[in-house]
């Protein structure tokens, strides 16, 4: 239980439905655990006992009123506690997801990298709906329960006292700390099985996420049937892991009535052999009977929590992350940045032992156009996305305009940059909220002359409603052209004096990729450019050319100066060139 204590917090802004639902269970289990067996005590001998016939019509309505209103209180309470837990558990689980989705967005692309979108949607969603679910039940059956029990409790103790005195109470309670063992057998063995429900779950949603991103292939290459294959396996074994969970959860019942059986059948025993009249035996053997159903529930309570806590350690992966990158104690206060870019012994890693850049030390001044060029692999994306801090240096600094970007809030250094990819990622949502990313603050003038930069109004009014487009997922309503010219738009727009190009025009047809270069061109002035080149056609404009090789800046200059002096660079230079020929 003291696991789930610091997320017991998300129960405040809901307290008010919190405290009613308790008051309410409490209600509940003292109308349920106590209002049967007394009724069985008090009622049942005023109606079929010899002094019955003496009753007037009044005493006997009210009489017979006691169980219509023991069950009217128990029902009243019983709705009203569920109906504010459920309420406060909605809630709860509102808020779990948004601050499980909040870390998500503070934490490194290092991070989100390590673990499947399918796993962290299942986090996300699954195991949250768990948490939420646990945290609940804790607050609804953690209270309602153990009233129903001591209320049951009580009775039978007072009942079987007056009867018989302490043996006939020791008689009827010796049977009930067994149902605790049963309890403690599901409980150890449910959460190894929850885990793996769990970790399978996420499997499943990285099926289905891998399968929708791919859709296009799928059909392409006919995969249609083996894609079917791929989850009909994963679920299978999702059936098998949550079989496991079921049948020691479904287990807990049978095992605890049982036990409950053979409780009784001991007091019906011992009631023989002592003649106890047959309305003491009911009433006590009703209340040994209300005694079993919270015992019953709350040994269900404790699967519950086992499963939560398999949940809980998952969330807590997220939640618990260690922030890599974030703001310093006291940042640098920045404006607007010239653009000068300063490696020193720059060293860094994806998989520690692993290094992808090693000892990079370069000055590119404000205003360079500069290209990165190098075979796969070489490290040039890695270069560029060090800029922006997207991944932390392992050793060594980056800097801009003589500040480490480790020294600046993350909301400055990155405000002062634009990227446009080569897979350019919108939103869906209309054409005009994707462009206004680039500066939520920009008037509908700013934006439309952003889009008229990037060569994209034409396109976009050609549209019936315009820039209230809606793109489809990932801008699945565009072209690829036109989804260039979207995020070179939004480049525009932000109007940033660093300015990261990741290949922007590969994969074009030979019109869009003509606007876009002559957008590039217009987009760049005054600007200090990092391009990654994946195609040498779009290093004509580069006034610096950087060649990478094995995660080391092996050369540096222009295309003049290493086509002459660099093998490597010549040799790339003239296979693309190669290429471009024969195509």
């Amino acid at each position: 239980m003291r696991r789930f204590l610091p997320y017991f917090k998300y129960l405040r802004p809901v307290r008010g439905a919190v405290v009613g639902a308790i008051l309410a269970g409490l209600i509940y289990g003292a109308a349920n655990g106590a209002g049967l067996p007394l009724m069985i005590k008090w009622v049942f001998p005023k109606i079929f006992s010899e002094t019955a016939q003496t009753l007037t019509t009044l005493q006997l309505v009210l009489v017979a009123l006691w169980l219509p209103a023991v069950f009217a209180v128990r029902g009243a309470a019983g709705f009203l506690n569920s109906y504010l837990i459920q309420w406060a558990g909605l809630r709860v689980l509102e808020a779990i997801r948004l601050d499980f989705f909040r870390k998500l967005q503070s934490l490194p692309l290092a991070f989100i990298h390590r673990h499947s979108s399918g796993d962290l949607i299942s986090r996300g969603l699954n195991d949250a709906s768990q948490l939420q679910v646990t945290l609940t039940n804790i607050s609804n059956d953690g209270l309602k329960q153990p009233a129903t029990l001591i209320g049951a409790f009580s009775v039978l103790v007072w009942l079987a006292f007056n009867e018989s005195g302490v043996v006939l109470v020791l008689v009827t309670l010796a049977i009930v700390p067994l149902s605790v063992f049963p309890i403690r057998f599901v409980g150890k063995r449910l959460i190894k099985r929850a885990h793996r429900v769990q970790h399978q779950l996420g499997s499943v949603s990285d099926r289905f996420v891998e399968n929708l991103s791919a859709a296009r292939e799928v059909r392409a290459f006919g995969l249609e049937s083996k894609e079917v294959e791929r989850l009909s396996a994963e679920t299978r074994q999702l059936v098998k892991f949550q079989m496991k969970t079921v049948k020691y959860d479904q287990s807990l019942s049978p095992s605890i009535e049982l036990i409950s059986a053979i409780g009784i059948s001991v007091t019906l025993i011992y009631a023989y052999r002592s003649q106890i009249s047959l309305t003491a035996f009911i009433s006590v053997i009703t209340a040994l009977y209300t005694c079993y159903e919270p015992i019953k529930k709350l040994g269900a309570l404790n699967s519950t929590i086992k499963r939560g806590t398999t949940s809980l350690e998952r969330i807590e992966v997220v939640l618990n992350a260690p922030p890599e990158i974030a703001d310093p104690a006291n940042p640098v206060p920045v404006d607007r940045l010239a653009g000068s870019i300063a490696f020193n012994d720059v060293s860094f890693a994806y998989q520690p032992g692993q290094p992808v850049l090693h000892d990079v030390s370069i000055t590119i001044p404000a205003g360079t156009v500069c290209a990165l060029v190098g075979p796969s692999g070489a490290g040039k994306s890695t270069f560029a996305n060090l800029v922006p801090r997207f991944y932390e240096v392992a050793a060594g600094s980056v800097a801009i305009d003589g500040i480490d970007v480790r020294s600046m809030k993350l909301a400055d250094l990155r405000r002062n940059q634009a990227l446009v990819s080569q897979d350019t990622v919108l939103f869906n949502d209309t054409i005009y909220n994707n462009l206004l990313l680039g500066r939520p603050d920009a008037t509908r003038a700013e934006v439309e002359q952003a889009a008229r930069d990037a060569f994209a109004h034409d396109f976009i009014t050609a549209f019936p409603e315009g820039y209230e487009t809606i793109v489809g997922e990932r801008g699945a309503r565009l072209s690829g052209g036109q989804k260039q010219r979207i995020a070179l738009a939004r480049a525009f727009l932000r109007n940033a004096p660093l300015l990261i190009l990741d290949e922007a025009t590969s994969a074009l047809d030979s019109e869009s990729e003509e606007k876009i270069q002559r957008a590039l061109k217009k987009l760049i002035v005054g600007k200090t450019v990092l391009t990654i080149a994946h195609r040498f056609s779009t290093i004509r404009d580069a006034t610096l050319i950087l060649v990478f090789h094995q995660g080391r800046i092996v050369a540096s200059g222009s295309h003049a100066e290493l086509y002459a002096g660099n093998d490597l660079y010549r040799s790339l230079y003239d296979q693309q060139a190669a290429k471009s020929s024969a195509s």
